[in-house]
């Protein structure tokens, strides 16, 4: 693939967002890479652009090839299941369907293992809805992230700490060989190059679970 691409971005603040946005500004194929961000990003670079948005009030956006949705929060953050789903369904959602309009056909989504919208656990069953109003839409490519456990460390991300997970993560190392794959914790690195290396050329629906995620994520280009 030689043409020049044209991507937008959402959640590149986040951890497997801002490793998506190195990965795009660094690829000799994006000609630029537009970001949108309720605020400003630690990050120039000749063809990033910048939009500082209202995602419940999304302006009219530029003509982008592909995007790519990050957006998240957990419910302590947010404050509410009602807030949390503001930001991982009706943002993503927004942004999907605004860049669907500004000529995107293709998506790629950091969504979860477990994503079902029949789920009982509310987190699962907010990241299904997602995944099923996304399939809905007339996509040429359609990539779903379901990471496990996400292996970073958050420091230098102005998010508050995850006791949770600076518990479990000790834990899931030790325990990675013996867990399935669909459940194998994966650094967000692989993640992100995962999403980045199957959206461009992807062809219809395309679920990556962690074990998919940690094999093209961590072979080399």
């Amino acid at each position: 693939m030689n043409e020049q691409r044209t991507v937008l971005l959402a959640g590149g603040t986040g951890l497997v967002g801002g490793l998506m946005l190195e990965g795009l500004l660094a690829d000799p194929q994006v000609a630029t890479a537009h970001a949108l961000s309720r605020r400003a990003l630690s990050i120039s670079h000749p063809k990033l652009c910048v939009h500082l948005v209202d995602f419940s009030r999304l302006p009219e956006l530029p003509h982008v090839d592909e995007v790519y949705l990050a957006l998240g929060t957990t419910i302590k953050v947010a404050g509410s299941q009602g807030a949390f789903r503001a930001v991982d369904l009706d943002a993503n959602l927004a942004v999907a369907r605004a860049a669907a309009s500004a000529g995107a056909r293709r998506v790629g989504l950091v969504s979860a293992a477990g994503a079902d919208s029949r789920s009982s656990m509310f987190y699962n069953r907010v990241k299904g809805e997602l995944e099923d109003a996304l399939k809905a839409m007339d996509l040429t490519a359609l990539v779903l992230a379901q990471p496990s456990l996400l292996l970073d460390k958050r420091e230098g991300l102005s998010q508050p700490p995850r006791l949770g997970e600076r518990i479990a993560i000790p834990i899931a190392k030790l325990l990675a060989p013996l867990l399935p794959g669909t459940y194998r914790p994966v650094y967000g690195r692989a993640v992100a190059q995962a999403l980045l290396r199957t959206v461009p050329s992807g062809q219809g629906l395309i679920v990556l679970s962690s074990d998919e995620l940690i094999r093209i994520g961590a072979s080399r280009p």
